[in-house]
């Protein structure tokens, strides 16, 4: 483990990684997990993100010495849950229709990252620890006195415009758009804004933990690398009194504590929030003819119980070099039999010359037709072929082998695009002999 230096914060280096760290020399125990008397009077805790049979390979857990158990808490009550959806999805019935959405408008009363969430799709059930949910967020507030933590899924953050700081209870980091965090299911952390707002995606993984994807016969380097993932060291903070907002099955419950939840001094283990940086993700692609498959552009994966299946994928289109020979080099016209909800971090994607901007998204259900727009065919095979980068752009892709129901809220907003169809209009017959 090396640590590096980001800003103002530190941070360990690698995936799924043993970690220890500790922010007081000699907080940490030596040689077992709960000794009878911890050092400072410290708490042992344990935390795990798998059952404690699971194959050493994907076991996941991290023991936390802190100032306080957190079985220290009043019971906790049922909140409104505003525009937040879980699994099962049955608001309205999943669509085969081609979805497109402009940017969620940022809000005008105080919001923060947990008021801020609205439900965009998503399938499967968290009691059963299967599917997604994808969410967008629209902040303009601090999350002051308040924390979250999310016992249905691990959540994976997207930022689009705004930095964030998030305190979790292993520590804090920093994550600015062009990159993504990742906080562990029931792991309580907070938001802070760098920027004053904020706007992004998030997705909810019910299933599987993310991991990095097999690499097969590109052999033992590509893609994203293990040592460019970035774990927090430990922090705490002084008390205060906080309330502790959490999701379960699918509802949100809230009780306030008379002090901070960040009072981990010291902790080891590999259940862990981890960052990651889209810039250092080493694209592969084609030196010879054809646009090829998405999959190599995937940057962590969530397996299915169905082998080479994905309950969830997150896939990147990155900047990166074309230069197939006389080769259509957009995205192919495809029905996929998997389900893809793409968002926009920044520039535009290369099937779509308007209407995909950033902070919008986009919904194509299982062997929904979909391709590039007439206005990128056109120009795609009139093209000059030499090599051309890509640059100045950054889309991504949860893709999923469950059908992804919409919600009320995002069929009801006026951000959802009533003409998307229109741009695949036009499209000449073939002409034959």
């Amino acid at each position: 483990m090396i640590d590096e230096r980001v800003g103002t914060y530190t941070y360990a280096s690698g995936f799924g990684n043993e970690f220890a760290s500790e922010a007081i020399p000699g907080s940490l125990p030596v040689g077992q997990n709960s000794p009878q008397r911890v050092a400072h009077g410290l708490y042992a805790e344990g935390i795990t993100g798998t059952p404690f049979t699971a194959p050493r390979a994907e076991n996941r857990r991290t023991w936390l010495y802190r100032q306080r158990p957190a079985a220290d808490h009043r019971p906790f009550c049922r909140i409104d849950a505003k525009d937040i959806r879980s699994g099962p999805f049955t608001e309205v019935p999943p669509s085969p229709n081609r979805l497109r959405w402009d940017p969620l408008p940022l809000p005008s009363e105080p919001t923060d990252f947990i008021d801020g969430l609205h439900t965009m799709a998503g399938n499967g059930d968290p009691s059963l620890h299967v599917g997604i949910a994808i969410h967008h967020y629209v902040v303009n507030r601090s999350m002051h006195g308040r924390a979250f933590f999310d016992a249905d899924a691990e959540l994976l953050i997207v930022p689009e415009f705004g930095g964030l700081l998030i305190v979790t209870e292993l520590g804090r980091l920093t994550v600015s758009p062009g990159e993504i965090v990742v906080i562990p299911r029931g792991m309580r952390f907070r938001v802070e804004l760098l920027d004053g707002m904020a706007r992004g995606y998030a997705c909810e993984n019910y299933g599987a933990q993310l991991r990095l994807p097999e690499l097969g016969p590109i052999g033992s380097n590509g893609l994203a690398n293990p040592r460019d993932f970035l774990t927090p060291v430990a922090a705490f903070e002084a008390a205060e009194p906080t309330e502790v907002v959490q999701k379960f099955a699918g509802g949100l419950w809230s009780t306030q504590l008379d002090h901070s939840p960040f009072d981990v001094v010291a902790w080891h283990g590999n259940y862990v929030p981890y960052k990651y940086d889209l810039a250092r993700f080493q694209v592969l692609g084609t030196l010879s003819y054809d646009h090829p498959d998405p999959s190599i552009y995937t940057v962590l994966t969530s397996p299915s119980t169905t082998p080479g299946t994905a309950n969830l994928d997150f896939v990147i289109f990155a900047p990166r070099w074309l230069v197939g020979e006389h080769t259509f080099r957009p995205p192919w016209f495809h029905r996929n039999v998997m389900n893809e909800y793409m968002g926009l971090i920044e520039g535009m994607h290369d099937a779509k010359s308007s209407g995909f901007v950033p902070g919008g998204a986009s919904l194509h259900n299982s062997h929904a037709a979909h391709g590039p727009d007439i206005a990128t065919y056109e120009q795609a095979i009139a093209a000059e072929l030499v090599p051309k980068k890509i640059e100045n752009s950054m889309a991504f892709m949860f893709e999923t082998c469950y059908v992804l129901a919409p919600t009320a809220f995002a069929l009801e907003t006026p951000a959802l695009q009533s003409d998307y169809d229109h741009c695949w209009n036009g499209f000449s017959a073939a002409t034959l002999p």
